[in-house]
């Protein structure tokens, strides 16, 4: 699976091509699965184009893309960085549960923030499904001990080392960390690190994500025009390397361990 990840955290002028407002998010979402993706991690933001969880605007992003692509998957992140309470982003994310067409389909939760179980399970009752976000070895082994909360649909493994071969060497440090899952796992780079850990993805069978919340350049180093044009360099890569069985591998750096 190939996600794409529209904005992320990014600053408004950071790209010409960056959506921001609930419209353009709808029009790469759009734009995205006409190329074949079936998912989208967005960071919803106010009218002054700053983040937010704020449940009116995460509201208005969501509603935008669903009348746009009514058979996307949405997903948003809890954002620990925006509302650093871990009780009131728990109540930030069940209220999200009442948002009728505007609700996420997922929230990203990263283990290594205050409160994670408890949004999680927040989340579950509400019916959003769990992305659960893993950015180190020691990460991994938190969440293998603690075990996946009811409602994950994926683990999304984050390398964020900039250097590219050390990051495709954290990324198997990661996964050997995390060992066999019953669920899928999505494994992605950012900035320098991004081109080559989905390449690495791509050649053990992960899902992987791409988009410019990640990366605003393309494989050659040139600026990318926007969301579109940085799937389609992914799904040249795809196509070229040949996804190979995850979980076998999975299972092959498990056993290493």
């Amino acid at each position: 699976m190939l996600q794409s990840s529209l904005n992320g955290t990014r600053p408004a002028d950071a790209h010409p091509a960056l959506p921001i407002s609930p419209l353009a998010l709808a029009q790469d979402a759009h734009a995205v699965y006409a190329l074949g993706v079936r998912s989208v991690h967005v960071h919803p933001r106010c009218s002054a184009g700053l983040e937010t969880i704020d449940t009116h605007h995460v509201g208005e992003a969501v509603a935008a893309i669903r009348s746009a692509v009514p058979a996307m998957e949405i997903g948003v992140p809890s954002c620990r960085w925006v509302q650093p309470c871990p009780t009131q982003r728990m109540q930030t994310v069940a209220a999200w549960g009442q948002l009728g067409q505007g609700k996420p389909d997922v929230v990203a939760v990263n283990v290594h923030e205050d409160g994670w179980v408890e949004i999680c399970a927040r989340a579950c009752e509400q019916g959003i499904g769990l992305e659960l976000g893993v950015w180190t070895p020691g990460d991994a082994v938190r969440l293998r001990q603690a075990g996946l909360p009811p409602g994950v649909v994926r683990v999304v493994a984050e390398v964020t080392v900039a250097d590219p071969q050390i990051a495709v060497a954290e990324a198997a440090r990661i996964l050997r960390a995390l060992g066999p899952m019953p669920v899928p796992v999505l494994l992605h780079g950012e900035e320098n690190s991004t081109w080559a850990v989905l390449e690495y993805a791509t050649a053990h069978g992960y899902d992987t994500r791409i988009g410019l919340e990640d990366v605003l350049t393309n494989p050659d180093g040139s600026v990318t025009g926007g969301n579109a044009d940085l799937v389609r360099h992914a799904q040249g890569i795809r196509a070229r390397g040949g996804p190979r069985a995850g979980a076998d591998e999975h299972h092959r750096l498990a056993r290493s361990r």
